[in-house]
């Protein structure tokens, strides 16, 4: 794992994964309790939007959005065959095209072997 890896993954505060449709697959939050999964559901509501969108317009090249709430902020990336929507610091400002490459290919799934997190 590089240094950048360990930075992005450092970051992290909760993640989940939705299939193409927008519904969700699986949640990963840290075990301390310090986030709830609240703010999965404006994930959910914005992949809703996007399928109702593409509709009628051509958004078809969707990579990326991020979303800002009051405590949180959240980055979602469409990935072949999913969506990836990971929850990190809203104080960082850690998202750049480094970022956005390293959740590209980020394996949520590795969250399972990681103590900071749990499976819901």
């Amino acid at each position: 794992m590089t240094a950048a890896q360990i930075l992005f993954e450092s970051y992290t505060l909760g993640a989940a994964t939705f299939d193409l449709s927008g519904l969700p697959k699986e949640y990963y939050t840290l075990v301390d309790g310090s986030k709830s999964i609240i703010w999965v559901q404006p994930i959910f509501q914005a992949l809703g939007l996007k399928s109702l969108l593409a509709a009628s317009l051509p958004v078809d090249n969707f990579t990326y959005a991020v979303i800002h709430g009051k405590d949180y902020t959240a980055v979602v990336i469409r990935r072949h065959g999913n969506y990836l929507a990971l929850l990190i610091d809203p104080q960082s400002e850690i998202i750049d095209n480094q970022f956005l490459g390293w959740a590209q290919n980020f394996d949520a799934t590795s969250l399972k072997d990681n103590p900071k997190f749990q499976v819901i």
